[in-house]
């Protein structure tokens, strides 16, 4: 049973990241609507979709609990801007030919998560650690020196998902139940935008074509479907092994970026990338080191 749930757990994990590594596709088909638009549609249909999941699976007792803590309700409000934030940068980027950036910046969202728990969490990195970030730092130097800019796409989504990961830390509360609080704070704004400021061709699902409001409508399903997934493998896989699955998504953005949608890899491009994939060969090979190091004293210790 062990092995089959372990099996269960990396299955979810490979469907999660594949799902939001495909995800600009799904994106493009409504590059005609305004990305905030998409963005409003994507909380109200997200939220919609947990409600009726949590009648069937259950939590709402959990709910109950965090809404008695104003300061765990303070924190999600923090969360719910953040990650509403990214998504809606994330949607710009891939509608706009931004895909590589976003790209890079999932890439860099590891190191710069090893970044915030040296300062906020008081985590001490190692040597290799620190020769990782170092890397990342030279490649964003690199193109703001050679080239005269900044990633700040990539550094913006890497910032906000990784700020956004770090509140979560701090509230109890599960994946699930998070992103429906989330959506609940965001509902008010996103149906107040979407029906009474915003003004566009689109703005109207009365109107709009059957095609386009199934898609708008599934921008829910895109959302909650990888969440399910990580929040799936997350209870049967170590955390460790599931950081391995993560560069799935980035790297299926790159390959669709560069092959599908013939965004220009120039060499700017090409010199940062090389540096961040250098810090995360670096990166990886020591989680690889540290998790041998820990079989091994277990081992001995048994």
């Amino acid at each position: 049973m062990p092995d089959l749930e372990y099996r269960k757990g990396v299955l979810l994990a490979i469907c999660a990241y594949t799902i939001w590594g495909v995800a600009p596709l799904y994106f493009k088909l409504l590059h005609h609507v305004p990305a905030t638009e998409i963005l409003m549609h994507r909380v109200i249909w997200s939220f919609i979709f947990m409600v009726i999941l949590m009648q069937f699976i259950g939590g709402f007792s959990r709910l109950r609990l965090i809404l008695k803590q104003p300061k765990q309700l303070l924190i999600l409000l923090i969360t719910s801007v953040l990650i509403a934030a990214n998504w809606l940068l994330f949607i710009w980027a891939v509608n706009n030919d931004h895909m590589l950036d976003a790209s890079l910046g999932y890439f860099i969202n590891p190191l710069f998560n090893v970044l915030l728990g040296m300062v906020f969490l008081g985590e001490r990195l190692r040597k290799l650690q620190w020769v990782a970030v170092a890397l990342a730092s030279i490649g964003v130097l690199v193109q703001l020196v050679s080239f005269g800019s900044i990633p700040l796409v990539s550094l913006a989504l890497a910032a906000s998902f990784g700020f956004y990961g770090l509140l979560r830390k701090k509230v109890n509360i599960d994946a699930k139940s998070g992103l429906l609080v989330e959506t609940a704070i965001l509902l008010p704004i996103a149906l107040g935008y979407l029906f009474i400021t915003l003004d566009s061709s689109t703005t109207s699902m009365l109107t709009n074509t059957l095609d386009l409001n199934l898609l708008l409508v599934a921008a829910g399903i895109v959302t909650t479907i990888p969440l399910l997934c990580f929040a799936g493998s997350a209870v049967r896989i170590p955390f460790s092994i599931l950081g391995f699955f993560q560069y799935i998504g980035p790297s299926i953005m790159f390959i669709l970026a560069v092959k599908l949608f013939n965004e220009p890899f120039d060499i700017e491009k090409g010199i940062t990338f090389g540096f961040i994939w250098g810090a995360l060969v670096i990166f990886v090979g020591d989680m690889i080191l540290q998790r041998q190091r820990r079989n091994a004293l277990a081992k001995a210790s048994a």
